[in-house]
């Protein structure tokens, strides 16, 4: 009874009445990053619609639902593993499938983030550090870029930051059920977005090894049993879907083998490490490889609007179906400065990556500050040792955190920047966890140093002054290359040289000189994030930024591309569609749209278009069920040659010209449509 008053005593209570006054930052710090994830949501439509799509297919049955189907006939499943669209799915259940029943889902996962960020660094390095850390974390801007989408990553980095908070319990209690929860959280994580969760379990690993109570023999025998748990977690799923007869599911998009595991631990794991098919410079187009020469005046025209801006569309729309959604009309026109096409990858690997052109502005504006954070609180627990016999207090609940969080941002940032594979600029958004601990714990690390002794007081003004210099340093120079409140570099400058002299000054100064001097080095950042309000979102690729490319909103079609998909819908649903797919495309991106507006579409190539997940002889075989009848070709991806199926509709289908599907436009822009009923033999023939 006594051993657990004692305990009680020592845990940190952040409900008491003394606690709450201290933390009165926390609510603010919340209300700052729902403003930020949630302002001017709704203008996003369906974001990524290659996941809204799959969403509402999921919805047409437990089937579609457990397997991530893409398309509503089950098909071709989504590239990612299910749990952050489950939750989507289930939102979209409970509330209607919408826009914001998507989107809602992943930004308050953000905000859930800021507050176990708050609450693990207030435990263990005081309010100071907390507000300064989820604040950072609250306003980075590739992490409220990812909010206001419906990607994965809100809910890998809730999952991995709630992983991050219970192995530092465990590592200050030694409880084996904290630390398999801790195993259990990054099995989830793994579900949501593979290798990417596995990023932070050496951190863990080596923060338990270290701090946890107990001999080294029992350290290691829970980290075993975590180790058993994290891969029972992880492979759950996997294992059924592997399990399942190829023939009983969709096949697996994205892997070349149909199988989750090839999946995972290649396209999705070490395939981003090593370098693959789909990263920089590793995609050959190849003009013309879906029409032959007959039909090259398809691929002239889709070159003309490609160079040269798209030709208006023709006389009034033909009506839609009454049974499919109609699409919206473009949102209005934003004037934001926006390039004209986004940036997809970073630069090639290299020690600097993060701070070059890509990545730079989603990621670099507090990341020299929060390298000295690392070294400030490394310094600060060696400072602060309990034990003078001692080199290291291994008990200490800083060093923890310095193992766990710092630990987790220094691996994220090498695989991040020596990555050979696909690096899109929206995966720095796994960096801002890391990113904003380290520069919370330097202002506190900072603050106290500074007020310390000789000794520390010079370590602690020489750490401000590192970080305030090489943070204002990489702020300027990302201002002036992305032209961006380049008016302001003086105001930086000289705020943070008189928030240096004041720290010199005097000792009582350091804490308001070094958390004034961090607000300041937090405006810019903060006012970039807020361009994610300017225009809706490019689903695919989130960022902020001014020059960032805006996605058109609604389903993610322009004024143009509905036109054509409002006649193609209407022509397949009323001449005698398939029974389970009433159109086909090549790659899943020009099938998404069709999917929202209620239109039983696929694709025969998955998301890419180059799956091999239908040959020439199972399209015979769908098309003589009478599952499926039209085929369009072209579109997203098309130009990447497609799949032994796309080449077998080319030689044994009837192409329809489009003014028999009544499009609105002379020449679709490499859209053609096929017509594939009573070609089986010749389908089955290629």
């Amino acid at each position: 009874m006594r051993l657990h008053a004692a305990r009680a005593t020592r845990r940190p209570a952040l409900l008491s009445s003394r606690t709450l006054l201290r933390h009165a930052g926390l609510p603010a710090v919340l209300a700052v990053s729902a403003v930020f994830n949630l302002h001017r949501l709704s203008q996003n439509g369906y974001a990524n619609l290659f996941y809204s799509a799959g969403v509402r297919s999921m919805l047409r049955s437990w089937h579609n639902f457990f397997f991530v189907s893409f398309d509503p006939g089950g098909l071709v499943t989504v590239d990612k593993p299910p749990l952050a669209l489950w939750v989507q799915a289930a939102s979209a259940k409970l509330f209607g499938f919408s826009p914001l029943s998507l989107l809602v889902p992943e930004a308050l996962a953000g905000v859930l983030a800021v507050a176990v960020l708050y609450v693990m660094l207030a435990r263990r390095l005081g309010a100071v550090a907390a507000f300064a850390g989820s604040l950072a974390l609250a306003v980075f801007p590739s992490f409220v870029a990812v909010s206001r989408d419906n990607g994965v990553d809100p809910v890998l980095i809730l999952a991995l930051v709630l992983a991050c908070s219970l192995a530092l319990r465990a590592s200050e209690t030694g409880r084996w059920r904290t630390l398999i929860g801790s195993a259990v959280l990054v099995g989830l994580a793994f579900n949501t977005k593979t290798l990417a969760a596995y990023l932070v379990v050496p951190p863990i690993a080596l923060g338990f090894l270290v701090c946890a109570p107990g001999s080294l023999r029992r350290r290691i025998s829970q980290l075993l049993v975590a180790g058993v748990a994290l891969a029972v977690v992880s492979l759950a799923w996997i294992a059924v879907v592997e399990l399942t007869p190829a023939s009983k599911r969709p096949y697996v998009g994205s892997s070349t083998n149909n199988t989750e595991i090839g999946l995972a631990f290649e396209y999705n794991g070490l395939g981003r490490v090593e370098g693959q098919t789909g990263g920089p410079n590793s995609v050959s187009v190849r003009p013309g490889a879906y029409v032959p020469a007959s039909r090259q005046h398809v691929i002239d025209a889709a070159v003309r609007a490609a160079n040269h801006g798209h030709a208006p569309l023709g006389p009034a729309n033909p009506p839609l179906n009454p049974a499919l959604k109609p699409a919206p009309a473009s949102p209005p026109k934003v004037t934001t400065g926006r390039e004209k096409d986004p940036i997809p990858f970073g630069e090639s690997p290299k020690l600097l990556r993060l701070f070059g052109k890509g990545l730079g502005d989603q990621a670099a504006w507090l990341l020299p500050f929060a390298v000295f954070g690392l070294i400030g609180l490394a310094l600060l627990v060696l400072v602060d040792r309990r034990s003078a016999a001692r080199f290291l207090d291994r008990r200490d609940p800083r060093l923890a955190v310095l193992l766990v969080l710092g630990g987790w941002f220094v691996v994220e940032a090498a695989v991040l920047s020596l990555s050979k594979g696909i690096v899109h600029p929206y995966y720095v958004s796994a960096l801002a966890p890391g990113t904003a601990a380290m520069a919370g714990a330097g202002v506190a690390a900072f603050v106290k140093l500074a007020r310390g002794r000789r000794r520390d007081r010079i370590l602690g003004i020489a750490l401000a002054a590192g970080a305030l210099a090489t943070t204002v340093l990489a702020q300027v120079v990302l201002m002036h290359r992305e032209h961006y409140m380049v008016s302001f570099v003086s105001v930086l400058a000289i705020g943070a040289a008189l928030g240096f002299l004041a720290l010199l000054a005097l000792r009582r100064l350091a804490a308001p000189a070094i958390a004034l001097a961090f607000a300041l080095v937090l405006v810019v950042p903060t006012a970039y994030a807020s361009t994610t309000w300017l225009a809706p979102v490019e689903g695919t690729f989130p960022v902020a930024g001014t020059k960032a490319f805006p996605g058109s909103g609604g389903y993610g079609v322009n004024e143009r591309d509905a036109g054509l998909d409002r006649a193609l819908a209407n022509y397949v649903v009323t001449h005698k569609p398939g029974s389970r797919w009433a159109l086909l495309t090549v790659a899943s991106d020009t099938g998404a749209p069709l999917i929202l507006m209620g239109l039983d579409a696929g694709a025969l190539g998955g998301y890419s278009g180059t799956d091999p997940a239908v040959d020439g002889p199972r399209l015979a075989r769908m098309v003589a069920s009478g599952q499926a009848r039209y085929v369009l070709l072209g579109g997203e991806y098309s130009l990447r040659g497609g799949n032994l199926a796309t080449q077998a509709v080319l030689h044994a289908c009837k192409e329809l010209a489009p003014s028999q599907w009544h499009s609105p436009v002379a020449f679709p822009y490499g859209l053609v449509l096929f017509d594939c009923a009573g070609d089986e033999r010749a389908l089955a023939a290629d």
